[in-house]
């Protein structure tokens, strides 16, 4: 049921958003100079390494490690990359990776493949076992603020609690903070 929804809403979604992701696409092309996307190595279901597409919002020349460990991110930032990020929408080509079924819409949010520390606490809470998601329990109890332990129980409790309705409720309030902009550094 849970593929069947993503495939479903990856489709429609694509379809309402086909004009706003080629102006994104766009915007990124003409305001600095490198790849439209930016394609990060991620840690999937079961510890699998998959590749993610979001719309390049960084310089070309980032290290490649998490934006909270960069000493200061506003420097790596494209000229739209602050509006991107705030408004998350570098985050709308991972719609490839929903269809893909590398990612669902509602699930923990891919790692980083060098996040070792929140890959193995992960891996011991069973959270390893979900299909990665475009947004998560976590997500909307904090994300970029949370540490990560907390974290980890957050994506516990989703392991516990996920359902067809509480998946429902976390689409529906991450609409509601990507709106309000809550909870994004950068």
């Amino acid at each position: 049921m849970k593929r069947l929804f993503d495939l479903v809403m990856g489709i429609a979604a694509l379809l309402v958003l086909a004009v706003p992701l080629a102006v994104i696409a766009l915007a990124v092309k003409l305001t600095s100079p490198g790849p439209v996307f930016y394609w990060s190595d991620r840690v999937g279901i079961h510890n699998t390494i998959f590749s993610m597409p979001k719309f390049r919002s960084m310089r070309i020349d980032t290290p490649e490690v998490a934006t909270h460990l960069l000493k200061d991110p506003d420097h790596w930032l494209t000229p739209i990359g602050s509006f991107l990020r705030k408004t998350s929408l570098d985050e709308l080509p991972q719609l490839y990776s929903i269809l893909k079924g590398d990612m669902s819409f509602v699930g923990p949010r891919p790692a980083l493949f060098n996040q070792d520390d929140l890959i193995a606490l992960r891996t011991q809470a069973g959270v390893d076992a979900l299909v990665p998601g475009l947004t998560g329990w976590a997500q909307i109890n904090g994300r970029d603020d949370l540490p990560i332990p907390v974290k980890v129980e957050f994506d516990a409790e989703y392991l516990k609690k996920r359902s067809f309705w509480f998946d429902m409720k976390i689409i529906w309030l991450t609409f509601i903070k990507v709106i309000r902009r809550d909870n994004v550094d950068h």
